[in-house]
């Protein structure tokens, strides 16, 4: 196994930045669809019934394509205006202080019989705040399992793998949800150009997962990594590995002014959509169709924002109306990188799709799948193995579905799945695989949180106390899509596994 792992992170070293990547994929197509386009390659669309061809981009046609349409593709991008909408509101309640405070008085404030479950409750919804959680939960959760006389190693991982293998699962709807959905309906539109994904549509499955991974998480923990990792014996007198674990007086009360806002502003959200008329119920009065479910981002942006503020003015993050704009600012500091990459991301799937690549691709494996009869729930675990692996060697979630996305959504679609399904069955694999990759950023920093305990902890360690999270929630997550599969149980409001 340490083989493997060392095989994953040698041969992971070698792949380019995604930057880096994405310009030689968007190489890839321009000779592939000269080459290909050349050869005259054309398949029928299963729903059309008209022929297909896939377009060069060196002819005359498609320079001008690229020319006039450069600039556009960025700026039009849907996925990127989202999520710096998202980040407006995320990141003003993450710079307010509001997010690292709710971590620590939840997982402070938890009895110590259930301390672990909140631990992954918290470590898997911690995706709220993006990235923070899998920072922020770690080093809290090993500090609270010192102070509390339980081996701090497992509290590390504990708190590690819930925030990394868990991901992609929230109670509420998170950054992750509007990034998705956004891409998942761009994909979509290859197939049917009206298609529209809610950051809602997974929200039903990933709800019931945050449960169900986190009660796995609790039993995992201490049937096995607890008797894995054995008994912790202190190493000296632990001085200067202290963590902050206070919560200030006027962080409880910054928390409670958040809990009130919250209360008002979605109290008011609900009583807007009693009335049969509302503005925001659909046509015949629906909920599940309308400009509420629709338009969750700007909800969900205002309510980050409101409670962000409250709690920032209780504490004095926040002491004047010019101090908004600036936390908002530093939140989006941190997107540069998120930017840059989208801009090269945004031009592989512009010229993916209007070279025909993407559809062709997809027709022909729909067709090799129908004719191996290999379409039921066996191809969408073959297709969660898929991400899994590439997950190992590519840590940008964003990344890795903008390269699968215009082939999987299709691909699903043309075998009546729904593109929400698709972008299920991307999440689970996306999300597993987390706690055991090398190149993750925050293995580092979740080792070093460890070495301050025991001091020749090493890599081998680590992966060996991962790993059971990896296989538990891989195997769990499985089964759970498949009661999902075959009970034909919604994903999300109004959207089902089949069109």
């Amino acid at each position: 196994m340490m083989r493997i792992f060392k095989w994953v992170e040698v041969a992971g070293n070698k792949l380019p930045h995604p930057f880096t990547m994405f310009l030689w994929l968007i190489g890839i197509v321009v000779i592939l669809s000269a080459i290909l386009g050349t050869m005259g390659v054309t398949v029928i669309h299963p729903i059309k019934g008209e022929p297909v061809a896939i377009k060069s981009l060196l002819t005359t046609e498609g320079i001008r394509y690229v020319l006039l349409n450069l600039v556009k593709n960025f700026s039009g991008f849907a996925p990127l205006g989202l999520v710096l909408s998202m980040m407006l509101g995320i990141g003003l309640a993450e710079q307010s202080g509001l997010m690292d405070a709710f971590m620590k008085r939840f997982i402070l404030g938890a009895p110590e019989k259930i301390l672990i479950l909140v631990v992954f409750l918290i470590g898997i919804c911690g995706n709220i705040a993006s990235d923070a959680a899998a920072v922020i939960v770690p080093g809290l959760a090993g500090a609270i399992f010192y102070g509390a006389k339980k081996n701090p190693i497992v509290g590390i991982i504990a708190g590690y793998a819930a925030a990394n293998a868990g991901f992609t699962a929230n109670l509420v709807i998170a950054g992750t949800d509007v990034l998705l959905a956004s891409m998942t309906t761009e994909s979509a539109k290859i197939i049917n150009s009206g298609i529209e994904v809610s950051p809602l549509a997974n929200y039903y499955f990933m709800f019931a997962s945050t449960i169900v991974l986190a009660i796995v998480g609790t039993w995992i923990t201490s049937k096995i990594v607890t008797k894995v990792a054995g008994e912790y014996i202190p190493e000296g007198d632990m001085i200067g590995h202290s963590e902050d674990l206070t919560i200030t007086e006027s962080q409880k009360k910054g928390l409670r002014h958040a809990g009130v806002t919250t209360l008002i502003f979605w109290g008011i959200v609900i009583i807007a959509l009693i009335p049969a008329s509302s503005p925001l119920r659909g046509e015949g009065g629906s909920i599940i169709s309308s400009p509420f479910i629709k338009g969750i981002v700007p909800f969900l942006l205002f309510w980050f924002i409101a409670i962000g503020v409250a709690f920032g003015k209780q504490v004095g993050t926040v002491k004047n109306s010019a101090d908004i704009p600036k936390l908002m600012a530093k939140a989006i500091e941190g997107m540069s990188s998120y930017i840059v990459l989208v801009f090269v991301m945004a031009q592989f799937i512009s010229f993916f799709n209007w070279t025909n690549m993407g559809l062709v691709l997809s027709i022909s494996l729909t067709e090799m799948l129908k004719a191996a009869h290999f379409t039921g729930f066996g191809m969408v675990v073959a297709v969660i193995f898929i991400t899994m692996f590439i997950n190992l060697f590519i840590g940008s979630g964003s990344a890795k579905w903008a390269l699968l996305a215009p082939v999987f959504v299709p691909m699903f679609m043309m075998l009546d799945y729904s593109p929400a399904f698709a972008q299920v069955a991307y999440r689970i694999g996306d999300s597993t695989t987390n706690a055991i990759t090398p190149l993750s950023p925050y293995f580092a920093i979740a080792l070093g949180f460890m070495q301050k305990y025991k001091k020749n902890i090493g890599v081998g360690n680590f992966f060996s106390l991962a790993l059971p999270y990896v296989i538990g929630f891989g195997i769990v997550w499985i089964l759970l899509l498949a009661v999902w599969f075959f009970l034909n149980l919604p994903l999300g409001p109004g959207v089902g596994i089949f069109l």
